[in-house]
């Protein structure tokens, strides 16, 4: 019944706005929330500066494809919504939307990190800001460790350790920590950023920037966490159903104790975990001589502005409304997460829209150090590639040597001429 009463009412939000002549348009993905609360928002935007925005929203699904299309024709909005990692896609040389610096004067951009500005810029270019960051932070169920009368690691050697104690004292059932998949895949990636202090791929050379000795290492700590009984092992955890963790029970009950997730699932994961169990967001696990903390953010999405906007200053302003105003940021709420801005932040913090559980979350993504992620990270190919191979060696069809020439040469070759 509320979707139906959600539907109609942005039919009818949707008609109203298209009643009207529109100097500007705007597309974004969403949910049902985020279709309201934008079109809300971008009411009072455009009433400030005497703009009227045409709003044009989707699933996620199918929303890259149809900005490909618009962006081949020239007929994309003058504000868009876009995925992080299409960025390599979209504008390989910055050149595939406006850059945004040219408009620092009506965009407040001191609200936003030189990181999170630095990973909307593109050859020199900022072709997106920040909407919401996100990243991945170790979070441990300190219930089952206080159980076992272990402290909450600080270290990867501490989390090793834990794996007997925690068995002796409640059962071989029990393991303090999780990863497969991707989250093993992020896991390795995190150790071997560490170790090194380079991410997986060089965004000078846009190849792998790890020999393979150092690739081998940090598959070589997978197994050892499998060995050692930290983890289950990929094997398991895919007889198992690869059942994703917050439909897990044995998550829910405590059995598995630590987690590598993004900041944002916080709410997703603790809420199934049974009553009395509390799960806390720590600072990333280190190991002797780190070059970097290794963190993996990221913005969860960007605002861009088209190259081919008629009117690009109307668009910085309507953006910078929606992202830096207190009346706007209200209206938009969490509906995209924590936000990266700072004065947003901090008004919904006021407001008590974002727990501070969430916060402390945030905080772990926000302060450590990183050499900076690149978007080709996430790319279809590089992903295929990394976890096909990573897979083989998880079930011993692989040596670790092998898995790791065929990463690095299977990358190198998916991202030549990117």
């Amino acid at each position: 019944m509320r979707t139906m009463f959600m539907t109609a009412a942005l039919f009818a939000a949707t008609s109203l706005s298209t009643a009207f002549a529109s100097d500007l348009r705007m597309s974004w993905w969403g949910s049902d929330d985020r279709h309201i609360a934008t079109q809300e928002a971008l009411k009072l935007c455009g009433a400030k500066f005497g703009h009227t925005i045409a709003p044009e929203f989707t699933g996620f699904q199918g929303h890259q494809e149809k900005i490909a299309t618009q962006l081949a024709g020239r007929t994309e909005a003058d504000i868009m919504q876009v995925n992080w990692p299409w960025l390599p896609l979209f504008t390989k040389n910055g050149d595939g939307f406006a850059d945004l610096n040219q408009y620092k004067d009506i965009i407040d951009l001191s609200q936003w990190s030189k990181p999170d500005l630095d990973s909307g810029t593109v050859k020199g270019k900022l072709n997106g800001i920040s909407v919401s960051t996100t990243g991945r932070v170790f979070m441990f169920n300190k219930t089952t460790y206080d159980k076992a009368g272990i402290p909450i690691p600080k270290t990867w050697e501490e989390l090793i350790a834990a794996a007997p104690k925690m068995k002796e004292k409640l059962g071989k059932e029990f393991y303090p920590f999780e990863g497969a998949a991707l989250d093993a895949r992020l896991m390795v990636i995190l150790r071997t950023t560490q170790k090194t202090g380079k991410d997986l791929i060089d965004p000078a050379t846009n190849k792998v920037a790890w020999s393979e000795a150092e690739l081998v290492e940090g598959l070589e700590f997978y197994k050892t966490l499998v060995d050692k009984g930290v983890i289950e092992s990929w094997k398991q955890v895919a007889a198992g159903g690869n059942t994703p963790l917050h439909e897990n029970q044995k998550w829910a009950k405590g059995q598995i104790a630590g987690t590598y997730q993004w900041d944002s699932t916080y709410g997703k994961i603790a809420t199934p975990m049974e009553k009395g169990q509390e799960l806390v967001p720590v600072k990333l696990l280190t190991i002797e001589g780190a070059k970097t903390d290794g963190v993996y953010r990221k913005p969860s999405m960007l605002f861009s502005i088209s190259r081919n906007s008629k009117d690009p200053k109307g668009a910085a302003q309507v953006l910078n409304c929606l992202l830096n105003d207190p009346a706007a940021v209200k209206i938009m709420g969490a509906t995209r997460g924590i936000p990266s801005s700072k004065i947003a932040l901090d008004t919904l913090t006021k407001e008590g829209k974002i727990k501070p559980v969430q916060i402390e979350a945030y905080k772990r993504v926000m302060e450590p150090t990183s050499p900076g992620v690149s978007p080709l990270n996430e790319h279809p190919r590089v992903t295929e590639v990394f976890d096909t191979n990573f897979e083989a060696f998880a079930y011993g069809q692989q040596s670790s040597k092998d898995a790791a020439t065929e990463i690095i040469a299977g990358i190198n070759q998916a991202l030549t001429g990117i």
